[in-house]
Formats: C-alpha cells, structure tokens, sequence
C-alpha cells in the first residue's frame, strides 16, 4: 500500500514524561484518525490527539490487529500506542498481522520503562559480549560495527548456540539503513556474501541476538518503503519544494532540491500597487490565484502597507489548486473556489462561474501572476462576462547552474528519479544542469509535461494520475513498490536505478 493515509503506526509513548515522546510520536498523533491505547496512556497524550479522532481501548492481540486493519482499508492512519517500546510491550503479534495483510506500518521506537536486566532484553556493549551467558529473550549490542564475527565467536565460547538468530544494522532509522539478517555461527559468511564490510558501511551499528533477530524480514517497514534509499531529484523553486520532500522522505527516499527557477519582484511596481490599492477600495469581486508565487508576491505588498488578510474582506478568491490554497489558508484566506478536476488554469477556468449583474455587484476579476502570460484564462473569464485585470506581481528567471557534483549526477545517472512539476522546471533543468541519465527514473506532473520532456528527449517513466505534487510523488512510489514486487518475484536482488548504470557499484540490502 502506498497511500499515505490509510496506514498503521505502532508508537511507544516512552516511560510516562511526554517530554521524552519523539517528534515523531507527536506528528503522527496530531494526525491519527485512530488511536489504540489503554486509557491511562490515552488521557497522558490527549493533549496531542485532535478532538475529532476516534480513541478506542485495545482488546486481545487479535481483536486490536483489526480494528486496526479496518482503519487502514479506510484509508485512514491507525496509531497502536504502547506504554513504553512497542515490541517491548507486546506489538509483535499486531505487526504481524499487518505485515501478513500486507498493509504499509511503521514502527516508532518509545523509551522503555527499562533499558537492561536480567528478563526479556539485555543491552550491552559489543566489548562486553564474553561475558553474556546463555539466556532467554533478546540480547542488544550497540557498537557491534568494528567486528561483528567477533561477536559471534565471543557469545558461542560463552554458550549460545551457533543456530541463534543474529541480526546487524548499520544507521539504523536513516534512508542509509543497510542490516543483514544471519546466525552466530555464519555472521562472517553471511556478510561476505551480502557485499558488506567495514569499507562499505558507515557509522555505528547495533546488533540483535535471539528470536527477535529472526523476524527481520517480517518487521522491516523501513528498508521495505517503496523508495528506500532513492536519491530524488526536486528540480523546484526552493520555497516550493517543501512538500515535495517531505512527503519523499515519508516513502523513505533521500530528496535532493535544486532551485531551476528564481522568483523575483516586478521590473516595474506601479502595477501592483494600483491593484493593492484597488482590493482595499472594493474595485474587484474575484482574485485569482494561478501560483503560490503569486499568493506570496499579493501578501508581501499588502505587508509593505501594514496590510494583512482583512484587505480580502468582501472579496472572493479562487485558487488554481492545493499548493496555491495552503499559500492563501496560511496567510488566513480560505479560497472560495479551486477546481476540482485539473489543477491548471484551464481547470480554473472550466469551475469558474459567468458573471450574473443581479448577484455579482461587480464584474472586475484581478489577476496576480507571473510575467508569462495568462492569455487563455482571461479569455475565458471574459466569454463569460468578466473583466479581468492582468497584473505582473513577479517574475520568473532561470536560476544559476547548480554546484559541479549535482550536475555530473544528474547526467551521470547519480538519481534515481527527477520530478518535474511544470515544462518550466523541465526546460530550466536541462538548460542549467543537463539531460538526466537514461537510467533515471523520470516523473512528471500531468500530460502537458509530459509532453515537453518528450520533447526534450527524455523517457518519462511516471505521470501523476491529476496535478498535484503529491499525487506525483504518490505515482513514483506505486512505481518503486512495483520495481521491489517485481524483483521478489524473479527472485531478483533489488537495485535501485542508480545501481542499474554501467559502472555503478553494487551496494546489497
């Protein structure tokens, strides 16, 4: 599953301080629409659950996994919130319903009530391995990166069986990620054959003997995200790329952004003035919003005056689609209009209303964008009554080339993907940095795009299903999950399209 919103979350709420929940804890409460937990731990975050989110009170292991499940084929975030560490308080049966059912979970590490002892965990350090007997339960070693089959040898001359489950991870929570999955007795061959060595990993590692060793392969959410380590290009301005790489890093990829375009203020002002003085004294019944850059070039002149919101007050505004309504909602504007088909300006202009002189006291439309022309928007709005005031409230450059090594990669085949969101950002990339590799997994936002990456020459790979940032990153990790499924069906290592390239060298999972 790869929709973002109908997942399951298992969360450890830590020892009880809610200063000591993750960040990560606290974002995805705020966004639950279902939470499980026992009431003690509920009423401890209530604070952080919105108040429309449904609580319910776990049953058995069973009953809990579907309430769960149910939420997530709703398509909406389940949250299992455990006192503690979640599979130090009893989530793995619910993990592995959700990894039998296939259904896309997360799990979120808590602080446990207690970090070593003599029951279920032990945690120690990997110089202190000779002295661990034999025992029950699960045995942590952090710093297990210097020599793993030391350890093995080590806990095998203090009693443990050569058949114990052992598994290693390096940068454990990162998209860099990399565990092997092996036994005591075959750590050294095991690792061998899975390409790693101490100058192929980085950073610290963590070891995990016993039988919670054994179930990596059904709990490992994060190396099995869709785009696992996939370095992604985000050729946007940089005040828009934000989303963008957000919702990458939630697939698990690593969003490299690269401004193609700059935004600058108007060669001549008086424009926007005119129009600023106008919204104040009632001139026009509608603004269009065709960009967010455009929404911010109206807040930032408004700003310059001592303005804010209330100037909109008696106004009715239309935005072109959902990044240019967040820009209006967090200037505190919520649109009248946006359309709901294609997000586009002909998608505004086919949602857009004639003008009726018995409800419409005015018939003026003003229209803030950018110095390229809007001329099929305001031939529509005026077919159907309307007089719209083109007004230039910024204007777009080609941004500077971007460093050396950002080029060589993007030519070199060093991406796995590009998302172009616009045949500006296709055109300005190619013009500044150069065609990406055939190799590169090219994503685009919506037929005409397409079309111009055609154009250029370029393998488009991804179409977003509507035009929405979102909906393209959402496409390109359906790609990547039908990549992964693929290879797992032919029994096939999974590489990722940067290690495709001639050249390139192998790093194993």
């Amino acid at each position: 599953m790869t929709d973002m919103d109908g997942w399951v979350a298992f969360v450890g709420a830590g020892p009880g301080d809610d200063g000591l929940l993750t960040m990560r804890a606290v974002r995805l409460l705020g966004a639950a629409g279902v939470v499980v937990a026992e009431p003690g731990i509920a009423d401890r975050v209530q604070h952080l659950i919105n108040a429309d989110t449904q609580i319910v009170e776990p049953s058995d292991a069973a009953g809990t996994a579907r309430v769960l499940l149910r939420a997530a084929e709703e398509g909406r975030l389940a949250v299992r919130l455990y006192a503690g560490d979640p599979l130090l308080a009893g989530a793995v049966g619910e993990v592995q319903a959700c990894a039998k059912a296939k259904v896309r979970f997360e799990i979120v590490p808590g602080v446990p009530a207690r970090s070593a002892g003599a029951g279920e965990m032990r945690v120690i350090h990997a110089n202190e391995a000779s002295q661990v007997s034999y025992g029950p339960g699960t045995l942590v070693i952090a710093g297990a990166e210097t020599a793993p089959q030391d350890l093995g040898k080590m806990l095998i001359a203090a009693g443990w069986p050569d058949t114990t489950p052992f598994a290693i991870t390096w940068d454990g929570t990162t998209t860099d990620q990399q565990t092997v999955a092996t036994t005591l007795g075959r750590i050294g061959p095991d690792l061998k054959a899975a390409g790693v060595t101490v100058a192929t990993t980085h950073g610290g590692a963590v070891a995990v003997v016993g039988d919670a060793a054994a179930a990596k392969d059904r709990f490992s959410w994060y190396e099995t995200k869709p785009l696992f380590g996939w370095r992604v290009l985000v050729p946007r301005t940089r005040e828009q790329a934000s989303v963008v790489s957000e919702r990458l890093r939630e697939y698990g990829a690593v969003p490299e952004e690269v401004p193609t375009i700059a935004v600058e203020p108007p060669r001549t002002p008086q424009q926007m003035e005119r129009a600023v003085k106008g919204l104040v004294t009632g001139r026009y019944q509608w603004v269009a919003f065709t960009s967010a850059n455009a929404v911010k070039a109206v807040r930032e002149k408004l700003e310059e005056y001592g303005l804010d919101a209330r100037a909109f007050a008696g106004v009715k505004v239309a935005a072109v689609g959902e990044q240019t309504s967040a820009a209006l909602l967090d200037f505190g504007i919520r649109p009248d209009l946006v359309p709901d088909g294609q997000q586009s300006a002909e998608g505004l202009a086919d949602a857009w209303p004639p003008f009726d002189d018995l409800l419409d006291p005015i018939n003026r439309v003003l229209l803030p964008r950018a110095d390229i022309a809007t001329e099929t928007l305001v031939a529509r709005l005026t077919d159907l009554g309307w007089e719209a005031e083109d007004v230039t409230a910024y204007r777009t450059v080609r941004a500077a080339p971007p460093p050396a090594p950002i080029r060589e990669a993007i030519k070199g085949g060093g991406f796995d993907a590009v998302l172009f969101t616009s045949s500006s950002t296709v055109r300005n990339l190619v013009g500044i940095a150069g065609k990406p590799h055939a190799v590169t997994v090219i994503g685009v936002i919506g037929p005409q795009t397409a079309k111009t990456a055609t154009e250029f020459g370029l393998r488009v790979d991804v179409t977003s299903p509507k035009a929405s940032v979102t909906a393209l990153v959402d496409a390109l990790a359906e790609f990547g999950a039908a990549q992964r499924d693929a290879a797992a069906a032919a029994g096939e290592p999974l590489r990722r399209p940067s290690e495709r390239r001639r050249g390139a060298r192998r790093r194993l999972r």
